[in-house]
Order: C-alpha cells, then sequence, then structure tokens
C-alpha cells in the first residue's frame, strides 16, 4: 500500500497536480516542500534506503574511507534531464565543491586519498514551467548546502565520492553535532533528534550518540569501535 501510494504521488507531481496535495497523499504533511525525489528520503520528507550501513560507528568503520568536518564552497547544476510534457520541465542535480576542515578519521587503506577540496553529486531542483523550483532531498537526509558544515563518512564508489547513508551526513553547524542544514532546512538539534526520532530505545545510530555535542565524541565513538571487516 505504502509503495502505490507512493508512486501515484510521483505520478501526480510530474503531471501537475499541487505539491501540498501529494505530500499529504504521501503522508508527508508538515515536512519539507520537496520533489519526486524527496518521497525516497527520511521521516519529515520521505523513506530511508542506504546504499551502505551507515548508522554505527562500526559501520562507519566497515564502509568508509574517510570521516570528515566538511563545508560546501560552491556548487553548480549537473544533470539536467528535461521533461517533455507536464507540468514538471526539468530536474536537476548539483555538484557541491567541498572544503574538507578536518579529518576525523580514515581507514588503513582507504580506497582513494581524501584532497583538501573535493566535490560530491547532492539533490538539486524539480523546476516547474510555472517556474516554482522546489528542492530535492536525498536518503542521506542533508542536502550540503553553502553556509552549513557537515560531518560526513564518505566512501569512494564508480569514480566519485558519496555518503555512506541516511546517517552519515550529520549537520554541525557551530561545532555541534546535529545542528544545522537537514532535510532542506536549518534546524536545531532538538528538531534535528525529532526528525530523526532518536527518542525511539531502538536508535543507537553514532548520530545519537554524539547528538548536541562535538566532534570528539564522534572521534572517540570511532577509536572505541570494533573494527569490523571491511566491506
Amino acid at each position: 500500500m505504502r509503495c502505490s501510494t507512493l508512486n501515484l504521488a510521483r505520478r501526480l507531481a510530474s503531471s501537475g497536480a499541487p505539491v501540498v496535495a501529494v505530500l499529504g497523499l504521501a503522508g508527508l504533511v508538515g515536512g519539507v516542500l520537496v520533489g519526486q525525489d524527496g518521497l525516497q528520503t527520511v521521516v519529515g520528507c520521505g523513506l530511508v534506503s542506504d546504499a551502505y550501513a551507515s548508522r554505527t560507528a562500526a559501520d562507519w568503520k566497515a564502509n568508509a574511507d574517510h570521516v570528515v568536518v566538511a563545508a560546501p564552497t560552491s556548487e553548480r547544476e549537473t544533470n539536467r534531464e528535461d521533461m517533455g510534457e507536464g507540468a514538471l520541465e526539468y530536474t536537476v542535480d548539483r555538484s557541491v565543491a567541498l572544503r574538507a576542515e578536518e579529518v576525523l578519521w580514515s581507514a588503513e587503506r582507504p580506497r582513494q586519498t581524501l584532497a583538501e577540496e573535493f566535490e560530491m553529486t547532492a539533490p538539486g531542483w524539480s523546476v516547474y514551467r510555472s517556474g516554482t523550483r522546489i528542492k530535492k532531498t536525498a536518503p542521506s537526509a542533508s542536502r550540503l548546502e553553502t553556509g552549513h558544515t557537515y560531518i560526513l563518512a564518505l566512501r569512494w564508489s564508480e569514480g566519485q565520492w558519496v555518503v555512506l547513508g541516511q546517517g552519515a551526513a550529520v549537520p554541525f553547524d557551530d561545532q555541534v553535532v546535529g545542528r544545522g542544514e537537514w532535510c532542506g532546512r536549518v534546524l536545531s538539534e532538538e528538531e534535528v533528534a525529532a526528525g530523526e526520532r532518536f527518542s525511539r530505545k531502538s536508535n543507537n545510530s553514532l548520530e545519537k550518540t554524539a547528538w548536541g555535542q562535538g566532534k570528539q565524541v564522534v572521534v572517540r565513538e570511532l577509536e572505541k569501535a570494533d573494527a569490523p571487516k571491511r566491506q
């Protein structure tokens, strides 16, 4: 039922149905105003779908090449896809340039060394013929926007840097874990905690452990985590 509802929501979005109606149909009223890809993301903007396990410190050590504090410095549009008909004119991703401010951890044998400046492909926009531009989001939750800082668990995959998944792109404005841009909005650590459902006893994520604290907690958790077999 959930999948069929989301598919119908996507069809309505590209056909020109009001976006609020689309979000309501998908059960996302009160979330961020997002386009088609946003329906596949975290609570508040969709469903989680991680490429690699990303919740715990052990996950990060098993799957990541580097864990860094990074800040986007610029962006440009890329991967434009034009729509032949309907209210949606085109969708586009963003190529985001980031500066690695500090490396918190690196694998003993990373797949790729990390330069001080690097690029990532991030969610962009859905652009309607009316001129309306709607933010797209991704399963990693944070869109990676200029003016903000993040802790990222990075993996070199198919010739580019990617975050492991939803738990590996952590807002880090003002050197506080969980504060900053999340799902396209600027939120406090309390608001991010609510969206990430940290209150659940089953949530044993590294992000929850470090929530509201500094990077030293992330470093500590990585140091004490068992070193699993690299994936």
